[in-house]
């Protein structure tokens, strides 16, 4: 019996399930864990609780690739700029973890990422500072400013981002149908080493939701939010704006040519599938460490052929 694109696209989704890397999200839970509670005993009344942020806060992680952010929003007079708060807070992850692991300053965080330990795993993490925008309002508001690294090209013409993390965590968590679909175009991201960020998929996708009629069965959602994306990216005047401050356009985060390729992309992932069903394992793999056995045996692909594609190991982390 043949195998539809939708009864594949679950086995997808459940082969990505976190659950199924349970100890190793344990180890980073812990690691996690434990760098909040060394900020806050280092800046104390300087800082509000720091907050899970990210994909997993989302539930938009897939088991493939991930990491766990943390959101630390310091006080208005915790610091005198932007910038001496990220360099303050990578200066003390640097002198507290530089014999546990690499650290790095990136676009608007800083990235930990530890050594292997006895198990061969590496537990990466993202911390992300932000200052709250008026005093003594985070609470009330949850309003911060981000420093921007500009030589990572992002916003290039500012040193500052203003957002809310806080309302971009409340702006995907009630929505289950978008999150399926972003998790499928995350492991696409993933599988196939493309380098557009998770945050302009999930935006992408909660926007197709919103002005198209996304409906069906899990392929017929899918094609739609990659029809939406074909369609519109590239026209004069697309806005995507991030829920956590509107004047904040995340398409522009694209140069032209990466909004025609992304475009492009997609014109090209469903043609081939709506071609020939079996090429969605090209671009939609299974985690194959976590097929059930019976399955793995017959494949969880179309037409019965067993899944010939591969996905990175679960020790890598976001890009």
């Amino acid at each position: 019996m043949e195998t539809t694109k939708q009864e594949y696209l679950q086995n997808v989704l459940e082969t990505h399930r976190m659950s199924h890397v349970q100890d190793l999200l344990d180890k980073y839970k812990s690691k996690r864990d434990e760098v909040k509670e060394a900020v806050k005993e280092k800046y104390n009344s300087d800082i509000y609780n720091p907050i899970n942020s990210g994909s997993f806060a989302k539930y938009t992680a897939i088991n493939s690739k991930f990491d766990l952010d943390i959101a630390i929003p310091f006080k208005r007079n915790s610091f005198n700029t932007l910038e001496d708060m990220l360099n303050g807070i990578f200066d003390f992850l640097t002198e507290k973890y530089e014999d546990e692991a690499t650290i790095r300053k990136q676009k608007v965080s800083i990235g930990i990422e530890f050594y292997p330990d006895d198990d061969d795993d590496i537990i990466s993490l993202d911390i992300v500072p932000g200052r709250e925008l008026n005093q003594d309002q985070y609470s009330d508001d949850k309003n911060i400013n981000l420093f921007v690294n500009s030589k990572y090209g992002i916003f290039e013409e500012k040193t500052y981002i203003q957002t809310n993390i806080q309302a971009q965590i409340d702006h995907i968590k009630a929505k289950e149908n978008e999150r399926m679909i972003i998790r499928l175009l995350k492991i696409w991201k993933t599988s196939n080493n493309e380098k557009y960020k998770s945050f302009l998929l999930e935006l992408l996708t909660i926007k197709a939701f919103d002005k198209e009629d996304v409906s069906g069965d899990l392929w017929e959602k899918l094609k739609s939010v990659m029809q939406y994306i074909q369609d519109n990216v590239t026209k004069d005047g697309f806005t995507l704006k991030d829920p956590g401050n509107s004047n904040n356009n995340v398409i522009e985060t694209l140069e032209t040519w990466e909004r025609k390729n992304l475009s492009n992309q997609m014109e090209r992932i469903i043609n081939n599938i709506e071609n020939a069903d079996d090429n969605i394992k090209i671009y939609f793999p299974t985690n194959k460490d976590f097929e059930k056995d019976e399955e793995s045996q017959n494949g969880y692909g179309i037409k019965g052929e067993s899944n010939k594609y591969s996905i990175p190991p679960n020790n890598q982390r976001f890009g």
